[in-house]
């Protein structure tokens, strides 16, 4: 009989601390709850730089709704003539911070080289914009 209690005590203190190693982050402190969506994003501005190849950046400028919201990620993804760039932001639920609207501006280099020439869309979170590559913009090619 005691052997069977000692393994049943043994058992539940494995439980209880495989459950308390998934319940801590490694800082010991608990879990945050995060929250992620997209940046308010106001205006664009995209700017073609003097330079060959040529370099296409984009300036969204927008607003995040408190101190505690963060830029989180800026993915692009073209397909054919569109490009589309998405902003994310995260944020701690559980955090206690300003309610103060808080402004930002990201430049986002866009991926031009090797296309053709022609008229393009930039999406930034459902803010669009375009810009002409008036001359192919493959790199030189090397001897």
């Amino acid at each position: 009989m005691r052997d069977n209690y000692s393994f049943n005590a043994l058992a539940l203190l494995a439980i209880v601390f495989i459950f308390h190693l998934y319940s801590c982050t490694s800082d010991g402190q608990s879990p945050t709850q995060i929250s992620i969506s997209t940046a308010q994003v106001e205006k664009i501005d995209i700017i073609i730089l003097e330079s060959f190849p040529v370099q296409v950046n984009v300036i969204a400028q927008g607003f995040l709704p408190d101190g505690c919201t963060k830029i989180d990620e800026i993915v692009q993804e073209r397909v054919e003539n569109l490009f589309e760039v998405t902003i994310t932001t995260v944020r701690d639920t559980e955090a206690v911070c300003t309610l103060a609207i808080v402004t930002f501006e990201e430049t986002v280099p866009l991926d031009v080289l090797n296309l053709e020439a022609g008229i393009y869309t930039v999406f930034v979170n459902e803010v669009s914009g375009t810009f002409e590559l008036e001359v192919d913009n493959f790199p030189p090619e090397q001897p």
